[in-house]
């Protein structure tokens, strides 16, 4: 896998967030976290971007993909094949 810039926005109250977080972290993806609550203009940019105060959004490489969907969770699948990760079926 090549190497990905990869910006995780989030916070800490974020129950997606936090299991984006462990996705990444146990597949060994490096990422840097913004924290929407105390990175200044970090909720503006997720609004700017996205229409929507919506979190978990990770910038890949510049490109915005939001890995989750509302009542449905964490978008396991989409991650792994955005990611470059071997995708289980």
């Amino acid at each position: 896998m090549c190497y990905m810039q990869i910006l995780l926005y989030s916070a800490p109250w974020c129950r997606d967030c936090r299991e984006a977080k462990r996705f990444l972290d146990e597949n060994g993806i490096s990422y840097t976290e913004i924290d929407i609550e105390t990175v200044d203009g970090a909720a503006e940019e997720v609004l700017r971007h996205v229409g929507k105060r919506a979190i978990p959004q990770l910038v890949i490489d510049g490109k915005w993909f939001q890995p989750y969907r509302p009542g449905h969770g964490l978008l396991y699948h989409e991650m792994r094949e955005v990611l470059g990760l071997t995708v289980v079926r």
